[in-house]
Parts: structure tokens; C-alpha cells; sequence
């Protein structure tokens, strides 16, 4: 029993690990971490918060892709962000103490770690690096949501190949072909541009005869990132 309790540890540290919040920490504070850490295996379509729940815990993933989610006033369903392997999110609420204020839901299969909130919190306090760790992750995503309301008055294809490029930057995963995302449904693409699903299924037949882009029934690979890139000036 010990044996398999150790070996659970070691796994999961180095899963841990593997997320740029904890890759440069001292090794006594993952330990502490992951002392206190559950995992769990979520299937795609699982809904892992809801708004206005409060901040108990704080989430990692470990693996897959999970979408971050509101309603504007007319209760249609708004698409802010999707994040993938070592992204953290649900960490807003405790900080501020005060209820979520999106739902997080997951796109694909996804295995998530559960941090309590408590502990993120005092982790955040006392361990410097982890606050540096924090305040990258908000101005990365600041950045990400300057550019895209920059590109809201922009045409279609340079919309759509900033959402591809944003799913990719530090989330893609490099293969021979290029740098592969998963061939998330045209209607979180949708969501996530302002745009049509008609328009997204469009930009993308066109992309990908343009050689730009390649897809199956699970992968999308961006083919010439320099390509799709130049598509935004």
C-alpha cells in the first residue's frame, strides 16, 4: 500500500511539475502540494464549475482541453477562453474571495489536479515564484484579450487564424507537420471568435486548401505558423 502511495506521489509531482506554475519551485513545496492535491479523469462535455459557486479549490490540468464560459444578457452562451495542458484556472475566486464568475467545462477528455484554495492562497503569500508565476499568467492573457478585441473589427480569415494561433501559443504540441491543436467543434471556434459557425467552417475549408492548415477527425495542425501569422497584418 505504501509502495503504490509512493509511486502516486512520485507520477503526480512530476505531472506537476510539468505545469509552469510549479516547474521552479523548491522541491519541499511541491511535496507539500502534492500532499493535498486530488486528480480526477473528467470525460469531454463534463462541467467542472459553475458560475457563482464559491472558490474552494483551485484546478491545474494535467491533460486535455477545458473551456471557460459565461452568458451575455440575452443567454447565449459566450465563449471567453479555452486553455489546455499546465494552464491553471478557478484561481481568481479565491484571491479575491468572492464567487466564480464563469463556468469551466471540458472540451475534450481531461484529467485535472485540485488544489484547495488554501493552500494555493498561502503558496501564492510565501513563495515568491509562484506570485511571479501568477502575474505571467494574467498579463499572458491580457495580452491574448487585447489582441483579440483588436481583431474584432478585422475580416474573417484574420480572426479565425488568430483564434487557431492562440489556441497554439503554449498549447500546441509540435509534431513533423507543424504544431497540432485538437479539431475542436466549429461552434466553440464560433463562440470563442464572435463569428457565424458558417463563417469559421468557411475560413477553414479555405485555409486548408491554401495548404495553411491540415485536419482530421481529431487534430488540426497549423502547417506555416509564419503564413497564418502574416494573415494578421
Amino acid at each position: 500500500m505504501e509502495d503504490r502511495q509512493s509511486s502516486r506521489d512520485v507520477n503526480l509531482k512530476a505531472l506537476l511539475r510539468s505545469t509552469p506554475f510549479f516547474a521552479d519551485l523548491p522541491d519541499a513545496v511541491v511535496d507539500q502540494a502534492v500532499a493535498h492535491v486530488v486528480t480526477r479523469e473528467h470525460p469531454a462535455n463534463r462541467v467542472i464549475l459553475l458560475e457563482n459557486d464559491w472558490g474552494s479549490s483551485v484546478y491545474f490540468i494535467l491533460s486535455g482541453w477545458v473551456k471557460i464560459r459565461t452568458y451575455n444578457i440575452d443567454g447565449k452562451e459566450v465563449t471567453l477562453n479555452i486553455v489546455g495542458k499546465g494552464e491553471v484556472f478557478g484561481e481568481m475566486a479565491p484571491l479575491d474571495e468572492v464567487p466564480r464568475s464563469t463556468d469551466v467545462i471540458t472540451l475534450t477528455p481531461a484529467m485535472v489536479a485540485n488544489l484547495p484554495a488554501n493552500d494555493f492562497v498561502t503558496l501564492v503569500q510565501t513563495q515568491p515564484q509562484a506570485g511571479i508565476r501568477l502575474a505571467k499568467l494574467m498579463a499572458r492573457r491580457l495580452r491574448q484579450l487585447n489582441r483579440r478585441l483588436r481583431l474584432r473589427e478585422s475580416d474573417s480569415t484574420s480572426r479565425v487564424a488568430d483564434i487557431l494561433l492562440f489556441l497554439a501559443e503554449g498549447q500546441g504540441k509540435e509534431s513533423q507537420g507543424g504544431i497540432e491543436i485538437p479539431n475542436l467543434p466549429h461552434r466553440e471556434l464560433s463562440s470563442l471568435s464572435g463569428m457565424a459557425r458558417e463563417t469559421v467552417t468557411r475560413v477553414l475549408g479555405k485555409l486548408e486548401k491554401k495548404g495553411l492548415i491540415l485536419r482530421d477527425n481529431d487534430t488540426l495542425c497549423i502547417v506555416d505558423v509564419d503564413a497564418l501569422e502574416n494573415l494578421l497584418l
